[in-house]
């Protein structure tokens, strides 16, 4: 059968985001953009569920061919990266028709195309990548391939489900019995090729390298994408302002979106890890890492196109819809970050103070939700201004009440 062999990209010298990463991760900004105006005017559960099913299939794929680059580095194939730009390109053109019921078989099409070149590469490599498995074991695509013979909501019912399959695999693969496998398939091919006086069925054995991400490397490739969410943020209040008279409620909503954005910054990349706010570095498995992500992520795309909406209705009364996907996308970012906080300190090796954690983390979150259920006559300025107050208390509080060295980002080691 087959060899394994562990080895972590982690331990060659660090280095940053190629030209090439870079270009790709330009797919990125689009792809958030046309995902945000899924949210715009009045959206309703229908349109915030199709938004969760797209954001998610987008990020996997770009997840998929993120961690290549990580470990692949130098020896990246260009060809490969730019097929990745091209199948995300016409996913992220797709968004639009995909909520109006056109385009859904390019979509799904796409989709399933850049998970088997991502399973193929892997093949190829003779890897398997431990912290996005992922990227090679292709079972939730089974539902894709399917939705493309099916009309009507069953096909966004086959793509929740595809994607739930894909979560299943990222949080239950199992470095040891991955390992326990491949030694009792070894030992099945020599009992074979035993009995049969000759070399077993697979024929020459092929080493397979057991493959990790490089944590630093990866940690700048998500802060980019989360940096490319917050611009969206900054877009979205600039357009509204730009096409605005500058009165004094443009003011107020311009003003306090920046702050909040700038809040969401500081606790995402300047005192968290990967966007992951009040994460640092080495002190989660990366694939829970990557889970945070992406639910982060979501969560401020949505918030971003929230922002938008907010400054259209700075003259009246805001809808329930606006205000909900306002404070239910900060109040997910919220809970995020208190995971986050729990984590770090729990591997500081002093142990969980919860006294700490919750006075720093329920105060916001309770704003947020206080907001959404109780702020029916709240105006759009003083909607933006309680978020800001809660996202101000989260990073006073969590760079207060956390030691130096609990708070301090690492650079993290193999």
């Amino acid at each position: 059968m087959t060899d394994v062999q562990e080895g972590r990209s982690g331990e060659h010298d660090e280095r940053h985001a190629t030209w090439l990463e870079l270009f790709f991760d330009l797919i990125a900004v689009v792809g958030t953009a046309q995902l945000a105006h899924l949210l715009h005017g009045e959206p309703d559960v229908a349109d915030v569920g199709l938004f969760v099913v797209l954001f998610f299939a987008f990020w996997t794929i770009w997840m998929c061919f993120t961690t290549y680059g990580d470990v692949a580095g130098d020896r990246a194939r260009t060809g490969t990266m730019l097929v990745g730009m091209l199948g995300l390109t016409v996913m992220s053109a797709a968004v639009a028709g995909v909520a109006e019921g056109r385009h859904l078989q390019s979509f799904a099409v796409w989709f399933v195309v850049l998970r088997f070149v991502v399973s193929n590469i892997w093949r190829g490599r003779g890897q398997v990548l431990i912290d996005w498995p992922v990227a090679q074991f292709s079972m939730g695509t089974a539902p894709w391939v399917v939705s493309v013979f099916v009309e009507g909501p069953g096909r966004y019912w086959l793509w929740a489900a595809g994607l739930a399959i894909d979560l299943w695999t990222l949080m239950s693969f199992s470095v040891r019995r991955f390992q326990a496998g491949v030694a009792a398939g070894r030992l099945r091919a020599k009992d074979r090729g035993r009995g049969r006086g000759r070399r077993g069925e697979l024929g020459h054995p092929v080493d397979i390298t057991v493959a990790y991400t490089d944590p630093a490397h990866l940690g700048e490739r998500l802060g980019l994408f989360t940096i490319i969410v917050l611009g969206e943020g900054v877009a979205q209040l600039v357009v509204v302002g730009s096409a605005a008279q500058w009165d004094w409620n443009v003011r107020v909503l311009g003003l306090g979106g920046f702050v909040l954005l700038v809040a969401i910054w500081a606790l995402s990349l300047v005192h968290g890890y990967g966007g992951v706010p009040n994460l640092r570095a080495a002190v989660l498995p990366a694939r829970v890492v990557l889970l945070l992500h992406s639910v982060t992520n979501g969560a401020l795309v949505a918030l971003a196109a929230g922002l938008g909406a907010l400054a259209e209705h700075r003259h009246e009364a805001l809808p329930a819809s606006v205000r909900w996907l306002l404070c239910a996308s900060f109040a997910v970012y919220v809970l995020v970050g208190l995971a986050g906080s729990v984590a770090v300190q729990a591997a500081s090796g002093g142990g969980l103070r919860w006294g700490v954690v919750l006075v720093h983390s329920l105060p916001p979150l309770g704003v947020t939700v206080l907001t959404g259920v109780f702020g029916g006559r709240l105006a759009a300025g003083a909607v933006v201004w309680l978020l800001v107050a809660a996202a101000v208390w989260g990073l006073r509080g969590y760079l207060g009440g956390l030691s130096r060295d609990e708070r301090a980002p690492r650079a993290a080691s193999s």
